[in-house]
């Protein structure tokens, strides 16, 4: 079996590489994007395991509208062999903005899987990678 493939969403290059170093180093294959529209892009060609979005790059909510992009229940949606790819949301808005998500309370209004906040600690986010990748399948 291929090892799990994951696209990371974002457009600091040095964020990416500081996923990516761990990542890689746990056998996943890493693809990246720099922005929403690449990334969707990637992820309707490559059909990754996983999606590691950011949600502020070239305007504050992108990662909210590629999340609701990629989970559109339209038919005739380009991404609709996305729907099923487990999202991961990288946020540093906590910070910078005074809001924070969850899961839990949130699941309505933003359709990700899960949440973790920047600065992203390697070992929390190969947990929470291992998580998604284990339930997806």
């Amino acid at each position: 079996m291929a090892n799990p493939k994951i696209l990371i969403i974002d457009d600091d290059p040095d964020i990416v590489e500081a996923m990516r170093m761990p990542l890689e180093a746990n056998d996943y294959e890493v693809i990246s994007a720099n922005c929403g529209k690449e990334g969707l892009q990637k992820a309707r060609e490559e059909i990754p395991d996983l999606i590691i979005l950011d949600v502020m790059m070239e305007t504050d909510t992108e990662g909210f509208h590629v999340a609701y992009e990629l989970r559109s229940e339209n038919q005739d949606s380009e991404y609709k062999n996305c729907r099923k790819i487990p999202i991961l949301m990288i946020t540093a808005i906590s910070q910078k903005k005074s809001m924070s998500f969850s899961p839990e309370k949130d699941e309505a209004f933003l359709p990700v899987n899960d949440f973790i906040e920047k600065p992203i600690q390697p070992k929390d986010l190969l947990k929470k990678v291992a998580e998604l990748v284990v339930n997806k399948e």
